[in-house]
């Protein structure tokens, strides 16, 4: 069995598994069924789409679960496809102060959301800050954990790395200063900003109204509750090998993140980790670029995983 394995980007034409989408990524709002999963009286919104294993998509910062509609139409005909909503996000709770957003918090929202679905275990995926979530939920709870696949978001033992040593990591990460001031820096968050990029399309009034549902101090706390203030230090204690399938895709341009981040990451896999690095995609490389190549490479990797169990 690979323990490590990388696909390179240029293999994407010679991939024999290919995405059989039903759905358009566009008509995906109106097909979604709406549900809310109660965690000790907190109410966390999801989406779900689609019979089969499930997948659970989990969004990052400051976005919405609509980033992962093309993955979840081209998906929900062999899956189903599960989105939430973070707490502090669109439709889910919004409590107040930082220790409601603290990682045990929003794994066990996770875990919420899986038994309002009546399933005991499924496979997490995670982008930016639902990375962050989805790394730590392997870690919490591996029985419940099928496969893990992360987008741009590096393991957290190796960013805690870089920010440490890296002097380029610690500019790009200069913004999280600001972020965990306690008198906060909503600078850039308003809502017709942030649905801008999505101007022209059916998506626009959709990502307006859920920002405009949105609490920005909630997604604030996000980071004063996760990050230590500087200086940060590398993680030292003892490597506890995740015992979960990985995949993991990254795009090469990622403003936030510097590419070392993505060394040594084998080192904490305890089964078979899959790398694909994306040159020429930035941050959001589960809808930007080359997303028919993204999204076939998840479903042939999936197929794979079933094959073996």
């Amino acid at each position: 069995m690979s323990k490590f394995a990388v696909i390179p980007f240029i293999l994407s034409m010679v991939l024999t598994v290919q995405a059989n989408a039903q759905v358009d990524a566009d008509d995906l709002y109106d097909l979604v069924e709406h549900n809310y999963a109660d965690n000790d009286g907190v109410s966390i919104h999801y989406v779900s789409l689609g019979e089969g294993p499930l997948l659970v998509f989990i969004h990052g910062f400051p976005n919405q679960w609509y980033d992962w509609r093309y993955q979840m139409a081209a998906l929900a005909d062999d899956y189903q496809v599960v989105a939430i909503s973070l707490r502090g996000y669109n439709r889910s709770d919004k409590p107040q102060g930082v220790e409601n957003y603290e990682l045990p918090y929003l794994t066990s929202d996770v875990v919420a959301v899986m038994d309002d679905l009546g399933e005991q275990s499924g496979t997490l995926v995670g982008h930016d800050w639902g990375g962050i979530i989805a790394w730590s939920f392997a870690e919490a709870y591996p029985q419940k954990t099928e496969n893990l696949v992360i987008f741009n978001r590096p393991h957290p033992r190796s960013r805690k790395r870089e920010m440490a040593l890296n002097n380029e990591q610690k500019e790009r990460s200069a913004y999280i200063a600001r972020f965990t001031n306690s008198d906060g820096d909503l600078g850039g968050m308003d809502a017709e900003r942030r649905a801008g990029s999505h101007q022209g399309t059916v998506w626009y009034e959709r990502y307006l109204a859920a920002y405009q549902r949105s609490d920005y101090e909630a997604m604030l706390n996000y980071y004063r509750a996760y990050y230590p203030k500087p200086p940060w230090m590398v993680d030292e204690s003892p490597i506890v090998p995740l015992d979960v399938p990985v995949l993991e895709f990254h795009g090469l341009d990622d403003g936030a993140y510097v590419n070392e981040s993505l060394n040594n990451t084998w080192e904490s896999m305890g089964r078979d980790f899959t790398l694909v690095t994306l040159p020429g995609i930035g941050h959001n490389s589960q809808n930007t670029g080359d997303i028919q190549f993204v999204t076939t490479m998840l479903r042939s990797w999936l197929e794979m995983q079933k094959s073996r169990q």
